[in-house]
This record gives C-alpha cells, structure tokens and sequence, in this order.
C-alpha cells in the first residue's frame, strides 16, 4: 500500500512538472503601454488604438500612428511611422506592419529600413523573426554598410550573427570596385564576403572571376577559388586557388597556375606562385615552365623555380630567371643549365653553370652561354671559356670546333658559321663523295669554320695554322677527341614532356 501510494505521488508530482512547463511555453501576451485614444471594435473583436500608439512584447518596443490589436489571437495590424526596437542595436522601419505574438513573426510593409549598429536595409517588404533575430526579403533589397553598397533581389539577416545572405542579382559597389555575384554571405562587423557561385570583382586595376572565396571589404584582402582568374590589360592569372592583397597588390596562387603575359606573348605555369603587381614581380615553383610563343612555335623552359621581374616603370621590359635544373625545348633548338636569366628588351638568353645546347645536329658548351634571338629565332650564340662545338657524323665520328671563346652564326636556327678566337682547335671528317676517308685536324689562335647543311665545307685561318689529315684506316681512337670532350645527348630533351626529366651524366 505504502509503495503504491509512493507511486501515485511520484505521477502526480510528473504531470505537475510537466503542466509547469507547458505554462512557461505559453507565448507571452503583447502589451498596450500607450494611446491616445482607445476604442473596442465589436465587430472584429479588436481594439482600435490611435495616436502615439506603442505596444511591448518581449524586449521589443514597437511604436504606430494607429492599430488594431486582436488580444485574443495575440495580435496587431499597424499602420503609419512603424518603429520596432529592440534596445540599442536593432531599429525597424516601415508603414504597415503585421505582427503575430504568437509566433514573434513582424511583416513590415513599404518604405522598410532595418538599422542595427553597422548596417541600413531599405526594401519595400520585410518580413522579421523577432524571437530568431532573423529577417528576409524576397522583392529586392539594397544594404549600405560603411562604404559598400549592396543590393540583391532576394536576401536574409541574421541579426544575432551578424550576417547578411544574398541571392540573386547581387550587386556590392565600393568606391574601389564592384563585385556581382550569384549567391553572396556578408558579415557586417568584419565586412567580409562569403562567395557562392559566379562571381566578378572589377576595378580599375583588374578583374577578377572566381566561384568560391571570400573578400574582406575593409582589408582588401581576399581568397578566390574554382575557375579562379585574375586579369589586367596585359597579364591574365590563373589558378585554383588565388589569394590577393589588394592595398599591396600581393597575389598568391596554388594549383593549375597559368599566367599569361600578352605583351611579352610568355606564359607561365606551376603549382605555387607570389606575385607582386608594383614593381612588376612573379615567382613560381613546384612544375615551374616559362613559355614564350608566337605564331610558328614554343619555347618551353623547366626550371625548379621560375622568377619575372619588371626592369622599368611600365612593366613593358622584363628579365625572367630560371633556377635549378633548367630545361628548355624548342622544335628547333633544345637546352639544359643550372640558371638562366632571359632579358626581353634585347631578347637574350644567358646560360649559366654547365650549360648545353643543341641545335640540330650540334652540341654547344662552355662555361657561360649567350643566346641572342631575332624574331623569336636564334640569331646569335657567344660561347665563353671551354667553348666546344660537336656534330655527330655516326655513333663513333664526331666533329669538333674547340676554343677559348666562340661566336656562333644562326639562319632559320641552323648553324652556319663559327668565329674562333684563341687556342682555334677543330677536328672534322674529310669526304669524298660522301665518303669519309680521313680525319682533319687543325690548330689557329684564331678561325672561322662555315657549315653547310650541318658539314664542315670551309675553314679560313685567321693565324698560321697546323694541320694534319689522318687516313681513315690509320686513325688512332685517342687521336678521334679533344681533351674534355663529352657526349650529352642521354640529357637532350625531344619533346616538351622531356623538359621535366633531369638526367645525370
């Protein structure tokens, strides 16, 4: 008897707790604080208030010319001077206003403007969750916060995140620039926007496209991401990330990069680049190529790390350095070094540190190259210190022109003459109708060797010369090579895939 007793209190005591809650849900009943004249409407079972009218609901002040409230369903229509408050930090604004206590749902009515500390709303029609600090417009609607204007066709606010979203023609004008986009979040403590979907930002620096990322209004610092490009009147970047300082004019950009500089016709690619817009300044890594292009082909430079750098004012005149493990292809002439600095206002290449270059059937060394190109074409190539020259007549036969310092000739990039000064040495094949039937050589302080269809066909001495012809059947095989001759075509690049492929010799 005692237990069941026990167990009926314990019910009781349940329901009770339960009722309790059930009271504490209920909505709590708006409130009349003032009018100047009151009136019951029978009819429609409200009161009609006139003049000075205000209500209290919550932490909600709301104040009318006139209304009519339905106590019963909890309430009001509002019309004239619609003022609703909420402390210090949220103002609205309209002249009709519907609002359900029940739900704390406020529809405001033309001429609407919603004021909270950091942002004005003006549209035609609002609608306010009081109790979620959450309203919406789906008719058009412009926002003015510090000094962005923004604009959209459908948008929402999250007073208590301070956080504005937008769809739908959306529009941001900055003195700076203007950004539209599709779907757009905005916070307006950080003024920072979120971007979803195809967006542009444009300025009269640049333009910028992206369909992710964000941009902070007040730093002018921002992050574009998916099919993210930047774009000037002379370079075009890409990448699939770009991160971008606008007041510094800093970029960074990360996957897939593509910077096109159309002045230069270069374009430049890789995985990881800095870039500065005053002075002019790139640096890329990680798959680094630097290509230069006209009309007939490419020329295609791998290095580990890539950097351009702007050498006046107008950013017209540029030296591009390639650092470690460079390569280069070109259908017509191919390279390796270990540095490479290239100079656009005299279109010369100069390579540094075990340098080799072919060009047709030649190998080139020395210790520091110069190319310098015409019309994207090799005019001319200055050989410095242990310069050689080798051609390669079959697998065992090599021609050779060896020389402290050498100058070689280029027509269509065939090589066609050779200028030899100091220590002249060559080493070629006689023929006979075709027919190699011995080995020339001959020594000159100073030559010059003209070839003709990749052939040695004349030497002129500059200086007495010493020469000998060797027999082909009495040629010893130490007498075949100069002192340092080396072979490096396990390293030549046939193809532009070729040019991320470092042999060691």
């Amino acid at each position: 008897m005692q237990n069941y007793s026990r167990r009926i209190v314990q019910i009781v005591f349940y329901f009770a707790i339960c009722l309790t809650n059930l009271i504490g849900q209920q909505p709590k009943q708006i409130e009349i604080l003032h009018s100047n004249t009151m009136e019951y409407k029978k009819g429609i079972n409200a009161q009609k208030l006139i003049g000075n009218v205000q209500f209290k609901h919550d932490d909600a002040i709301m104040n009318c010319d006139s209304a009519y409230f339905f106590s019963d369903e909890n309430y009001i229509d509002a019309y004239g001077h619609i003022g609703i408050h909420q402390g210090d930090s949220l103002h609205l604004y309209g002249k009709f206003l519907k609002y359900n206590g029940n739900t704390k749902l406020a529809q405001i009515r033309k001429n609407v403007k919603l004021i909270d500390k950091e942002t004005t709303l003006t549209t035609d029609s609002l609608d306010f969750k009081i109790a979620e600090d959450i309203g919406y417009y789906t008719n058009g609607g412009k926002i003015i916060n510090a000094n962005n204007q923004l604009s959209s066709k459908i948008g929402y606010y999250y007073a208590k995140q301070k956080m504005y979203y937008y769809r739908k023609n959306v529009i941001i004008i900055n003195p700076q620039y203007v950004i539209k986009s599709d779907t757009l979040k905005y916070n307006t403590v950080t003024r920072t926007s979120f971007f979803f979907g195809p967006t542009t930002i444009t300025s009269k620096e640049n333009f910028i496209y992206c369909e992710n990322g964000w941009y902070n209004t007040q730093t002018n610092i921002s992050q574009f991401n998916k099919h993210a490009y930047l774009k000037n009147d002379k370079q075009l970047l890409r990448g699939d990330s770009l991160y971008y300082e606008r007041n510094n004019g800093f970029g960074k950009a990360f996957g897939h990069i593509w910077l096109n500089d159309s002045t230069q016709k270069v374009i430049s690619t890789g995985n990881y680049a800095r870039y500065y817009e005053k002075p002019q300044y790139a640096m890329i890594t990680d798959s680094a190529v630097f290509m230069q292009y006209n009309d007939v082909d490419t020329m295609f430079v791998h290095a580990d790390t890539l950097i351009s750098v702007a050498t006046d004012t107008s950013n017209k005149e540029k030296i591009i350095r390639a650092f470690m493990h460079v390569r280069i292809f070109k259908p017509d002439m191919q390279g390796k070094c270990d540095s490479l600095n290239y100079t656009t206002s005299d279109s010369t290449m100069r390579l540094y540190n075990k340098p080799v270059i072919w060009t047709d059937a030649n190998q080139m060394t020395s210790n520091y190259i110069e190319l310098h190109m015409a019309n994207q074409k090799l005019h001319t190539a200055n050989f410095y210190t242990n310069s050689f020259i080798i051609s390669e007549e079959d697998s065992i036969k090599f021609n050779q022109i060896k020389g402290k310092k050498m100058v070689g000739y280029f027509k269509d990039n065939e090589l066609f003459k050779v200028d030899v000064f100091g220590n002249g040495q060559t080493l070629y094949y006689t023929k006979d109708k075709n027919t190699i039937v011995g080995l020339n050589k001959a020594e000159s302080s100073n030559l010059t060797v003209f070839i003709n269809k990749k052939s040695v066909k004349k030497i002129v001495f500059l200086t007495k010369p010493e020469a000998t012809l060797t027999p082909l059947s009495k040629i010893n095989k130490g007498e075949s090579f100069f002192k340092d001759f080396k072979w490096y075509e396990k390293s030549r690049p046939t193809s532009k895939e070729d040019i991320f492929i470092w042999v060691v010799e």
